[in-house]
């Protein structure tokens, strides 16, 4: 099977999957294709140009801090995510990125893999509601070259997250 955009021939078996989320999916009981790409989908701009899908159905999972604890923000690929909204919905005092140890630590996973659900360590999770926009959506499956694709509802219900707003507003 050729990607109409990227022209290349995606690998399409869960062993392209990280093994923690191929375990994950498994003990959900989640049946979904693991696409993965050679070339990589570390950025969502890469995702969506792989996948052949629009910038915004690709779920970027972002790891903050919120008063010094982890919390896993999901949000589509074109959309940037308003810290302030983040700390609003929080109650926190403090929210700011989690750097690279951080984001391994808490998850298991490398920036550009981090999967929404699957992770090592627990965390609250926001999910903004520009996710339900579509009828599916493509996030990591654990490595910087594999996604998948899920309707978003069963994405957000999956990962356990809050549907709230944090998205940045635009003028």
């Amino acid at each position: 099977m050729s990607d109409s955009r990227s022209g290349t021939t995606p690998e399409t078996t869960h062993s392209t999957a990280h093994p923690r989320f191929a375990e994950a999916l498994t003990e959900l009981g989640l049946t979904v294709e693991v696409r993965s790409f050679p070339e990589g989908t570390r950025t969502a701009a890469e995702a969506a140009a792989a996948v052949g899908c629009d910038l915004a159905q690709i779920v970027k999972s972002l790891i903050f801090t919120a008063d010094r604890e982890p919390v896993l923000v999901l949000v589509d690929g074109a959309a940037r995510v308003d810290v302030e909204r983040v700390r609003a919905e929080l109650g926190a005092t403090t929210v700011g990125r989690a750097d690279a140890a951080l984001v391994r630590e808490t998850t298991g996973y490398a920036i550009g893999g981090v999967p929404p659900f699957g992770h090592r360590t627990r965390t609250r999770v926001l999910a903004d509601r520009g996710l339900l926009a579509h009828d599916a959506v493509w996030a990591a499956a654990g490595t910087p070259h594999a996604v998948f694709r899920l309707a978003p509802s069963s994405l957000i219900e999956h990962a356990r997250g809050r549907v709230v707003d944090v998205r940045e507003r635009t003028a």
